[in-house]
């Protein structure tokens, strides 16, 4: 091992963290468990993605050959390697572990990892809420719903300015160059620029209540930069205000947004539309999003990727956050961060062999504009059920309208959303689409 130069000196800002998971980790392989732990370490590094470790006794070793292979990580230090069998199917050298570990990551000792595209990583956790429920998470996650409010929850940065940080902080890259082919993507959903801007909005206006705000995305944000969102106070009103903000990344603009707040006032009387009368959350499967923290559960589990699953023009899906935020204004943002989420997936539905797989490799998805009202106070910890019909689809455009429903049934927000769908090799004009009076 002393031949070995370690690279801990010349990058004094490298940073490898060893994160116990409190839950299970589980790793599958043709179908077959070949490691299930409940000791797993998250092993977070500069410039990498995380990798999920299982301690070496937990392995089933049966279906483990170890190989000639060795390579070496000027953090970490030597590894040495496994080829995996299970049935007739072979991967050769998935696993590897590092015997002696550098003293910097000396907890590595003991633990292997796999390649993460070549067999299954999932995070299992109990769900004390839901009577011990257990949420399987597809590793690499994306982050926790800490991580999400974190960026959502703009800090102020000048007058009438905020920001919002790169997400990783610091962001792939910093250390040594990463090709782009090694890179999660790295697009911001639409959702959480509105959600910033609300945040921005109301911290500008911190007496009055949001009540309305409205998008354009002018082009795509990515989380690997900082964003700054840019507010003007249009009017304030002790009755109504009116914020325009504008978010940029790299001088360029990103969405501009309107947002109107209001003081409040008694009803003068009241009309609301009704809930659907859909199964509850906990009768619905999940779907995962690899968000740990927030739960999504799908009606009739209508939102997936199976290109025969055909249905109406339509997705209703619940969800929640578990930690509670205390500002009303970021309530308001988390539930608009799921605005742009199901729209482009339920026009999909009525058509055999089209899904969102396709979306950014043949077709070209996104949303375009979304308008959003906020009726009754909401508790993001709490279940809320989204309707989402498209109601119409073709030339490339979708359009959809969302409510908002609490559990007990009350409407608490509702929005438009116009999408955009185009083939990456066909006319726009060409493409035809449907109609829906619902």
């Amino acid at each position: 091992m002393s031949e070995i130069e370690s690279a801990w000196g010349r990058y004094p800002g490298y940073a490898i963290d060893l994160v116990p998971w409190a839950g299970q980790g589980r790793a599958t392989f043709n179908g077959t468990v070949v490691a299930e732990s409940d000791s797993c370490l998250i092993v977070k590094e500069s410039d990498h993605q995380d990798q999920l470790y299982f301690p070496i006794g937990d392995v089933a070793w049966e279906h483990f050959t170890e190989t000639d292979l060795h390579t070496v990580c000027p953090f970490k230090g030597e590894a040495d390697y496994w080829s995996l069998t299970v049935g007739d199917q072979t991967e050769e050298n998935v696993v590897w572990a590092y015997p002696n570990p550098f003293p910097e990551v000396a907890g590595l000792s003991g633990y292997v990892a796999f390649y993460t595209d070549r067999v299954r990583l999932e995070l299992l956790e109990a769900v004390e809420e839901d009577d011990g429920d257990v949420v399987a998470y597809r590793f690499p996650v994306w982050g926790t719903a800490a991580d999400l409010a974190r960026l959502i929850d703009v800090v102020p940065d000048g007058d009438r300015r905020f920001i919002s940080p790169s997400f990783p902080d610091p962001p792939l890259g910093t250390f040594v160059e990463i090709p782009d082919r090694f890179r999660p993507r790295q697009v911001i959903e639409g959702g959480q620029l509105l959600g910033q801007a609300i945040v921005a909005a109301s911290k500008t206006v911190p007496d009055q209540r949001v009540v309305s705000a409205s998008m354009v995305f002018t082009r795509a944000a990515r989380f690997d930069s900082p964003l700054a969102v840019e507010v003007d106070v249009l009017h304030q009103g002790r009755t109504y205000s009116t914020v325009e903000t504008r978010i940029v990344q790299h001088d360029k603009l990103c969405s501009v947004g309107l947002v109107l707040l209001d003081s409040g006032a008694e009803d003068v009387y009241r009309v609301t539309a009704e809930m659907p009368d859909v199964p509850g959350p906990l009768e619905c499967p999940l779907r995962d999003f690899q968000v740990i923290g927030r739960d999504i559960r799908v009606v009739d589990g209508a939102y997936n990727f199976d290109p025969d699953d055909v249905g109406p023009p339509e997705l209703l899906v619940w969800m929640r956050y578990r930690d509670r935020p205390e500002a009303p204004a970021m309530q308001a943002a988390l539930l608009a961060q799921a605005t742009t989420h199901y729209t482009i997936g339920a026009s999909m539905r009525p058509f055999q062999g089209i899904t969102e797989a396709l979306a950014h490799k043949t077709l070209s998805t996104g949303p375009m504009a979304v308008d959003m009202s906020f009726h009754d106070d909401a508790d993001a910890a709490e279940w809320h059920l989204y309707e989402n019909p498209a109601i119409y689809a073709g030339r490339g455009h979708v359009q959809g309208q969302g409510r908002i429903f609490s559990q007990d049934g009350r409407l608490v927000a509702s929005y438009s959303l116009h999408a955009m769908v185009r083939s990456f090799d066909a006319d726009p004009k060409q493409m035809g689409g449907f109609t829906s009076a619902m």
